[in-house]
């Protein structure tokens, strides 16, 4: 990451551990976007993901002055929203939560479902095979385990390399692999006749 006035990302990072706002807020400024497009990618509600986003943040102020540069800023800032993600899924396992509600009391949307389709609107049939495979895709994604799910979309969705998924994890990347393996092999059992 080049930071808009040339200074590169270690400066910045060296900067806000010593306390210096401005860095800190340029360093979060230059991943904000990453940050709650991936904790929405994966807690599907956009309260939860705000939230998320800003206790990720947190955290990171708090325990920057322990980041060694043994890793990319990245893979340590991802590290930390996961291990949220992680977290509120399994509390909302434990509570058995309903799906998010709104504030009139209707159930919110679906990610899914925010994706607008445009040419399958003009279109009927295309329209209901859009529906049928969002929806299948939602279940497969629901089959599979909190970390093989975490995996399968940052490495589809987020683009990042096993490596990178691996140091997320706190894993290694033959570990990063075979989670990626499994869930793959899920997800193509349950999508078998979409695909």
């Amino acid at each position: 990451m080049r930071a808009e006035t040339g200074v590169d990302e270690a400066s910045l990072i060296r900067a806000a551990q010593q306390g210096d706002h401005e860095a800190f807020e340029r360093l979060v400024r230059a991943h904000d976007a990453d940050v709650l497009r991936l904790a929405m990618s994966f807690v599907g509600s956009p309260e939860d993901a705000r939230d998320i986003y800003q206790e990720a943040f947190l955290r990171v102020w708090r325990n920057l002055r322990h980041f060694r540069f043994d890793s990319s800023f990245q893979s340590w800032l991802y590290r930390i929203v996961a291990n949220l993600c992680l977290d509120m899924l399994r509390q909302r396992k434990t509570r058995r939560q309903a799906p998010a509600v709104t504030g009139n009391g209707q159930a919110g949307p679906e990610l899914l479902d925010t994706v607008p389709e445009v040419r399958a609107e003009t279109d009927p049939q295309r329209a209901l095979f859009s529906r049928e495979v969002q929806q299948r895709i939602r279940s497969a994604l629901d089959g599979l385990t909190s970390r093989e799910r975490l995996v399968f979309e940052l490495r589809h969705f987020h683009g990042m390399r096993l490596k990178q998924i691996g140091e997320v994890l706190g894993a290694s990347e033959e570990a990063a692999k075979n989670c990626l393996f499994r869930a793959t092999q899920k997800m193509r059992l349950a999508l078998g006749d979409f695909l």
